[in-house]
């Protein structure tokens, strides 16, 4: 039984898990699934790839993120697992591809500029 290790990556957050065949059980930083992700969406966001190809509760999924918000680590756990779910089968590839669940969604926040409010706001202009 061989455990698979993959990265996920989404704004500034970073998800490493390590997944191998067993009962279902999802553990994030040390806590069960439904503490560190308590809203239905992001438990949801996170299991879209097990129900796609319709493996929920056949691997047991360690979780290790760190960085960006609730959301955005939701998504990055989301991505690492759809490549370890190709690594355990090669047939899963086309179904999560098609889903879009292997494309990194590289979309960073913005950096502020100077003379700016905040990346593109300006600071307000008074004519008189």
């Amino acid at each position: 039984m061989q455990v698979i290790n993959t990265v996920g990556r989404r704004k500034t957050a970073v998800a490493r898990i390590y997944m191998k065949p067993g009962k279902g059980q999802i553990s994030v930083n040390g806590r069960e699934l439904q503490t560190y992700f308590p809203t239905e969406v992001l438990q949801i966001i996170l299991n879209q790839p097990f129900n796609l190809i319709e493996k929920n509760g056949q691997y047991d999924v360690k979780v290790n993120v760190k960085g960006g918000g609730i959301a955005g680590q939701a998504e990055a756990v989301r991505l690492a697992i759809s490549r370890a779910l190709v690594e355990a089968d090669a047939d899963n590839r086309p179904a999560l591809k098609k889903e879009g669940f292997l494309t990194r969604d590289s979309r960073m926040v913005e950096r502020k500029k100077y003379g700016r409010r905040k990346a593109r706001r300006r600071f307000q202009f008074s004519k008189r």
